[in-house]
């Protein structure tokens, strides 16, 4: 006889990181680790959300202080942060800088490229909250 149960489905790194973010950005402030657990509704092991914060953590997403015996946990920056933050990091590791940012640029929707013009435009600081 075969069990024809489903298994849950298995959730990517990258979507358990963005759950976890979310959570991060609905606290009034630093959040435990045990709150982000309840907030997710409970599906992740409170090992995972350590895990998860961790790698977060690393990638600077996150930030952390002691609280007690364990940690509370703050989110770095929003998603245009870290997605800034991700751009960067790829723009890092390549040798030919003007190359890439080039293709970038040639590669966007015309209302992006002119966004980006506009942007560029501006003194620097203007604008950043």
């Amino acid at each position: 006889m075969t069990d024809h149960r489903q298994r849950p489905r298995r959730r990517g790194q990258g979507e358990l990181e963005a759950l976890v973010l979310s959570a991060l950005r609905e606290a009034d402030g630093p959040a435990s680790a045990g709150w982000v657990q309840e907030r997710l509704g409970g599906d992740l092991a409170y090992t995972t959300v350590i895990t998860i914060l961790t790698r977060l953590l690393a990638k600077g997403a996150v930030t952390r202080e002691r609280a007690g015996r364990s940690f509370a946990w703050t989110p770095a920056s929003d998603q245009a942060g870290l997605a800034a933050r991700k751009m960067r990091k790829v723009l890092d590791a390549e040798n030919d800088r003007e190359a890439v940012l080039a293709s970038f640029v040639t590669g966007l929707a015309p209302d992006d490229e002119r966004l980006l013009r506009e942007l560029l435009g501006r003194p620097p600081g203007e604008g950043e909250d």
